[in-house]
């Protein structure tokens, strides 16, 4: 006997086209609060952002962003890096939880320079060549309190007080209690970070707190912070923080508040 056909089986039949996820997608996109999320073609502009982008660029609009460059947003270091990022991906290459400040130009809350872990995945077409580049990058503020696990919390605290002579991962997974994969996983759950990006990043912080509070020289610096010399310091906070040692001391004496 035949059987009646379900007046819904047609609706069941239905396939989902990954082409009409895109709007939905992008709506979404724009609910992130804490990530950045951009598309930029290959000469550089930017084509689509979400309003977290727009705000950590200094911006108010999409329209003071779209069709512009990183430089014409971002620190010129900085936007350097990020343009040297996008060139690799636009060559084929996947990139994937960067370590990076993110700072844009002008006074304000943007200018503050702020930690991300970055991914960058190129865009092809129908034909498989990169058309441009997708961009998130999380802000990593806005983890949870590493105080609610406390064999991390240990770890931190004892990258923080031994700068000058920074732990190895096997040194700090024995604090924990664990081993070396394992307290990277917590690290990542906990921080955003891996061990050793972390370690770097508590560094650069230290040196970046005593460039701008104290007249230390800059090659005392270097050692206070676990630096081989000057030289090695020097190349390493200009990567991650996109101006020199000595550029980041003058801007923040210019910018210090006055009695």
């Amino acid at each position: 006997m035949a059987t009646p056909e379900h007046p819904d089986a047609q609706c069941l039949e239905v396939r989902l086209d990954p082409a009409h996820l895109a709007p939905v997608l992008l709506t979404l996109l724009d609910e992130l609060r804490t990530t950045m999320f951009c598309v930029k073609d290959a000469q550089g502009r930017y084509v689509t952002v979400n309003p977290t982008f727009v705000r950590r660029a200094g911006r108010t609009s999409r329209r003071d962003v779209l069709g512009r460059r990183a430089e014409d947003l971002f620190v010129p270091d900085l936007a350097e890096r990020y343009a040297e990022q996008d060139a690799r991906v636009l060559a084929g290459t996947e990139l994937r939880h960067e370590l990076e400040l993110i700072r844009a130009l002008g006074p304000g809350e943007a200018a503050a320079a702020t930690w991300h872990l970055t991914t960058k995945l190129p865009v092809r077409d129908g034909e498989g060549r990169v058309v441009g580049v997708v961009s998130v990058s999380q802000d990593l503020g806005e983890q949870r309190d590493a105080a609610t696990f406390p064999a991390v919390a240990r770890v931190i605290d004892h990258i923080a007080a031994h700068v000058a002579d920074p732990p190895s991962a096997a040194d700090l997974a024995a604090i924990a209690g664990t081993s070396t994969t394992a307290l990277s996983r917590r690290l990542r759950r906990v921080t955003g970070l891996s061990t050793t990006q972390l370690v770097l990043r508590t560094r650069i912080d230290a040196a970046a707190r005593l460039l701008a509070t104290t007249a230390t020289p800059i090659a005392d610096i270097a050692h206070a912070t676990g630096f081989y010399d000057q030289a090695a310091f020097s190349r390493q906070f200009a990567r991650l923080a996109g101006e020199t040692p000595a550029q980041f001391r003058r801007r923040e004496r210019r910018t210090a508040p006055t009695d």
